[in-house]
């Protein structure tokens, strides 16, 4: 963002240009006004740069991570590969449990996309009880994901304690994990949220190693009667407020929202966003429009990400077929991705994202897609061409099998 406002064009801003088929200029002036970012921990060598914003293709994220009891590392990166290859483009590491650094570390190292985590979760693996967590605690963490090459992270500012009453009336309360905890901090010691009090802190670690704000809804409604409610807005205000400070710092800064939402308020949602965040991208979890299908809230909540991508949101979090159920396998992390990208792609045509448009105009008259065979539904129709997956983890099968492993879901747009 520093070098955008100086009207500098860096190689990462060129590169995101040739992958959107945009000219640098429109990518750096998007940069430079807040509209879109590049998530780019400078510590991350193995990074290929994207954009995140309403001026570029629809972006999707993929979750994976660990628990104390379930998962390893062999398993988090078959994960990785699977986002990766079926088209994720950037990937959260959300481990709550077991070597949290290790795991992370070979997540960074064997990845191409952006690594997003939520900090507090580590934070919590090294205190007793969820009071014992301190601002020091916080920013430890922070620092030492920040050198590990974490190019985004969930700081859930926004949660002040007079927002907490707010929720009383709700269904679901608070169905975010570190909107609760912070809930339960503040209640607990009657003080103020420590990210928001110390925010500039955050901020200068941010930009001494180029990590993005991923603002978190920590008041995000868990059901169709929440949304919408003051809770959620409230929390929102004051999240473009700390957006307006990030910028001060000259960090990128994009906006969580929310989960549960109905078809007739999605537009709303949007517009509220970027009213009262200055259009920051916005980066949503679904949203899932109806409440009554688990095991299937892939499906549910791909309806909700493909209008909220047409309104302007400009990346998709993915949800699984395990979502309110357990933790995604691999084969869960699959589905999600696919109907993500389905609902991604959906979003650019209707928003009339000239290559979007193009291949789908394209592909009508053969329409090759096979529900049944997942080689020929591996984003095909979104992609033009096949090459080699750069990944780590197919070299290693590459290896040992002694043949080329391609990736359909790759190219050179990835």
């Amino acid at each position: 963002m520093h070098y955008a406002r100086k009207g500098v064009i860096t190689e990462e801003m060129t590169f995101v240009a040739l992958r959107e088929k945009i000219e640098p200029e429109l990518v750096r002036s998007e940069i430079a006004r807040g509209r879109a970012i590049i998530p780019a921990n400078i510590h991350h060598k193995s990074l290929e740069p994207m954009g995140i914003g309403v001026a570029f293709k629809c972006k999707i994220n993929s979750n994976i991570g660990n628990s104390a009891t379930t998962s390893n590392i062999d398993e988090e990166l078959k994960k990785l590969h699977h986002s990766v290859h079926y088209g994720a483009d950037t990937v959260m590491d959300l481990s709550t449990g077991g070597d949290i650094p290790t795991i992370r570390k070979a997540i960074i190292q064997a990845s191409p996309v952006p690594i997003g985590t939520v900090p507090i979760y580590e934070a919590l693996s090294r205190v007793k009880r969820n009071e014992d967590l301190t601002i020091g605690i916080m920013l430890e963490v922070i620092e030492e994901q920040a050198e590990q090459g974490v190019d985004y992270m969930t700081i859930h500012a926004g949660v002040l304690r007079e927002f907490v009453p707010l929720v009383r009336n709700r269904i679901t309360g608070i169905v975010s994990r570190g909107g609760a905890l912070l809930a339960q901090w503040m209640n607990a010691h009657k003080k103020e949220n420590f990210l928001y009090e110390h925010f500039d802190e955050i901020c200068k670690i941010f930009k001494k190693h180029d990590v993005s704000f991923s603002l978190g809804d920590g008041l995000r409604p868990g059901c169709l009667a929440d949304a919408s409610d003051a809770a959620q807005f409230a929390e929102l205000k004051v999240l473009g407020e700390l957006t307006t400070k990030a910028w001060e710092h000259d960090v990128q800064v994009m906006i969580e929202g929310p989960g549960h939402i109905p078809m007739d308020q999605i537009e709303m949602q949007v517009k509220k966003e970027m009213e009262l965040c200055h259009e920051a991208p916005f980066y949503t979890l679904g949203p899932l429009v109806i409440d009554i299908a688990p095991g299937y809230d892939h499906i549910t909540s791909a309806i909700g990400a493909a209008m909220i991508g047409w309104h302007g949101a400009s990346m998709l979090c993915y949800v699984t077929p395990k979502e309110h159920l357990g933790l995604p396998n691999a084969e869960d992390v699959k589905q999600g991705v696919i109907a993500y990208k389905i609902a991604a792609h959906a979003a650019d045509v209707a928003r009339g994202i000239v290559r979007a448009r193009a291949i789908a105009t394209m592909r009508s008259p053969t329409r090759d897609f096979s529900l049944t065979g997942t080689s020929s539904l591996n984003c095909r129709s979104i992609r033009k061409r096949r090459v080699p997956c750069t990944m780590k983890r197919c070299r290693m099968i590459s290896t040992k099998t002694r043949s080329s492993v391609r990736c359909a879901a790759q190219n050179s747009a990835r």
